[in-house]
């Protein structure tokens, strides 16, 4: 009979330190700030980790068409469009599309690239309003984009839809060099 009561009174302590911690938590919870008061969002971007695995940065003069990054997703949203170049070896790229409607954020597809010319950039906002706008081809970016000095924004990646013809064809000097 006593350990019965030892039981009970055991339960009902295990009980109460369990509400306790549960009340404790919700005061805590109304205690501190919304997200958007501590984070003023659009104005003041969120901080992010040094190994964040945000949208992809593609690096257009190091890249020589292996498509080894897109052998490497597993999921298939990589398209590499190319075509042999006609002045000296490797090829031309026409098209790098990454689908972010299908990609996982994985970075299997930074591992396998030889000369290091796509790796996962910290951006994390690439909203908008329709699918098509989640295709972004790194080819027809304007080149402070594709490179990764400025942040992917959607505007820029609806304007470059209307493009026809890559930015930048290897084999060419580069604006960046002409600028300098």
């Amino acid at each position: 009979m006593r350990e019965w009561f030892r039981n009970v009174v055991v339960a009902i302590k295990t009980v109460l330190q369990g509400l306790w911690v549960t009340l404790h938590t919700m005061g805590r919870t109304y205690q501190r700030k919304a997200f958007t008061q501590i984070y003023e969002y659009p104005e003041v971007p969120v901080p992010v980790k040094a190994r964040y695995r945000g949208f992809h940065r593609y690096d257009l003069t190091a890249c020589i068409g292996c498509d080894k990054c897109a052998v490497a997703c597993p999921v298939d949203c990589i398209y590499i469009d190319k075509e042999k170049a006609a002045v000296g070896k490797g090829f031309r790229l026409n098209g790098f599309t990454i689908d972010y409607t299908k990609c996982m954020f994985c970075a299997l597809c930074v591992e396998p690239c030889p000369v290091d010319c796509i790796f996962m950039g910290s951006n994390y906002d690439l909203s908008c309003y329709s699918r098509d706008g989640c295709i972004v081809d790194y080819a027809k970016l304007p080149l402070e984009m594709a490179w990764g000095q400025t942040t992917l924004n959607p505007t820029a990646v609806a304007e470059s839809k209307v493009l026809y013809e890559p930015v930048w064809v290897k084999g060419e000097p580069s604006p960046f060099e002409s600028a300098q």
